[in-house]
């Protein structure tokens, strides 16, 4: 279970970086030389859903929850702006399913 948990946490880091440094060219004019490690990291984050033992479908849900934590954590640390209780409540309740849908006992 934590290796599966650290794997999505990885998988979030991967996309939110390669979203972030386009935005930071986009909105805060930004080095263009940022689209490279950018690119980068999207392909990093593309193989790394691969690497999810569990069908793609029941690991992009499961990943979904996990990204919303990780982007509310992001918002903390890296934009240091401080996440309010509504943030909380959704990350905690994407948390919730990713964990049903994840860990769930299932037929084989």
């Amino acid at each position: 279970m934590l290796k599966t948990v650290g794997l999505f946490l990885l998988t979030a880091c991967a996309e939110i970086v390669g979203c972030y440094l386009p935005y930071l060219w986009l909105r805060q004019q930004q080095s263009a030389w940022l689209l490279i490690p950018g690119a980068a990291s999207l392909a990093a984050f593309a193989w790394l859903l691969t690497l999810h033992p569990t069908a793609a479908g029941r690991t992009y849900a499961a990943y979904g929850g996990v990204y919303v934590v990780t982007a509310i954590l992001w918002l903390w640390v890296v934009e240091r702006r401080r996440p309010d209780h509504w943030d909380l409540l959704g990350g905690g309740l994407t948390l919730v399913g990713m964990g049903i849908i994840a860990f769930a006992p299932r037929a084989p």
